[in-house]
């Protein structure tokens, strides 16, 4: 399809923010999410600059009520969903265990676990209707290994990882395709805060990464359209980690 469909949550800052330019650039149709609508409208006309045909649309993936609207207009306006991409997502707090409360349980959860899930819900709703897409959840080295002081978060992105794999045996025979990506450290705020905002904790996570670099929004925005292209349509059901060999240690 010259012109697929393609709505990102949490679209507005970093990963998802470079997801949808780079979508653009491939001429695609696009809806951006998220909650903050003047940067979102911001975004939409930078995007419609581009030459993409582009709307934003304020969702909370934590509501049901906000996804099902969401990804109702999107194809109200357009008349289909080729690619989702489930990126809004949160850190949390950072802290040891003993330190973690239930209320930061239940808020990281509620925007990585059920956000996920209630996108997926939708996302495929449409699809397995129309016979045909792609679906990209944003999951995260802390996916596949842990990290001291991230339990919460960990836990979270382990989770994403295990819809991601059920979600993508129940869209296989009909042509619905389910995969995540698993970034490692990536020139975003979310890095800055996960990190503290410290010169030399950012400094010593980098040290431990074999390419000694953090990665740039746009090299994780070219993997997931990679995944949501014909190029990659036997690849389902697969985590994908784009971490400059972190996890290969």
């Amino acid at each position: 399809m010259s012109k697929p469909v393609v709505l990102i949550t949490g679209a507005l800052t970093g990963i998802g923010r470079a997801t949808a330019l780079a979508f653009a650039r491939e001429g695609a149709r696009i809806v951006v999410s998220g909650r903050r609508d003047e940067v979102g409208q911001a975004l939409a006309a930078e995007l419609r600059a581009a030459d993409a045909e582009a709307e934003y649309h304020r969702a909370d993936v934590r509501h049901e009520d906000d996804v099902k609207r969401l990804v109702d207009s999107t194809v109200a306006r357009f008349g289909r969903l080729d690619v989702a991409v489930n990126n809004a997502g949160t850190e949390g707090e950072i802290g040891p265990i003993t330190g973690q409360s239930v209320e930061n349980f239940r808020a990281t959860f509620e925007t990585n676990v059920l956000g996920t899930l209630l996108s997926l819900k939708h996302e495929m709703r449409v699809m397995l209707e129309q016979g045909s897409g792609s679906i990209i959840n944003l999951s995260s080295v802390a996916g596949q290994v842990g990290f001291p002081g991230a339990a919460v978060y960990v836990a979270s992105k382990h989770a994403v990882e295990g819809l991601t794999k059920s979600a993508a045996l129940e869209g296989a025979a009909a042509g619905v395709r389910v995969n995540s990506v698993a970034p490692g450290p990536i020139a975003t705020d979310m890095f800055e805060r996960f990190t503290g905002g410290e010169a030399e904790a950012k400094a010593g996570f980098l040290a431990s990464i074999p390419a000694k670099r953090a990665g740039a929004p746009d090299e994780i925005a070219q993997t997931i359209v990679f995944l949501a292209s014909d190029k990659a349509k036997y690849l389902t059901g697969q985590n994908i980690a784009v971490d400059g060999g972190y996890i290969a240690q």
